[in-house]
Order: C-alpha cells, then sequence, then structure tokens
C-alpha cells in the first residue's frame, strides 16, 4: 500500500516557496484561494492514490484542528 511521503522530498525548498510566494504576491485572497484550490486538485490528480490522499486529507485536518484550538486559548 502506498504511503503518503512525509520526509523532506524537495530538490529546492526555498526555490518552491519563492515561486509559490511570487504567484500570489499581486492576488486578492478570492484569486489566491482560487490558485491554492486549483494547486490541490492538479497535485491531488498527480497524486492519484485514494488512500495516500485519504492520509494526507486526515493529517491536514488533524494539524488544522490542532492549529484552531492554539487560536481559541
Amino acid at each position: 500500500m502506498p504511503r503518503l511521503e512525509l520526509n523532506p522530498n524537495f530538490t529546492d525548498p526555498d526555490a518552491f516557496y519563492a515561486a509559490l510566494t511570487d504567484l500570489h504576491r499581486e492576488c486578492s485572497e478570492e484569486e489566491s484561494e482560487r490558485i491554492n484550490a486549483r494547486l490541490i486538485l492538479l497535485l491531488a490528480n498527480h497524486i492519484g492514490d485514494q488512500q495516500v490522499l485519504e492520509e494526507a486529507l486526515a493529517i491536514a485536518g488533524r494539524a488544522a484542528g490542532s492549529i484552531d484550538r492554539q487560536i481559541d486559548e
């Protein structure tokens, strides 16, 4: 069964971060949300494996919940 890769796997994380922030630089919040949604769908399509995608969703959901709890405290 394929598993989600959780270890650092970027060839150049700084370049990716720079490209991502450049993409959003002149965008409105609504445009940024649409870009992020398209990016998520493109990457999910590239991954393709439902079990891996569900694992990613579960991890992202848990992380979002812990962030929300930290903000509420």
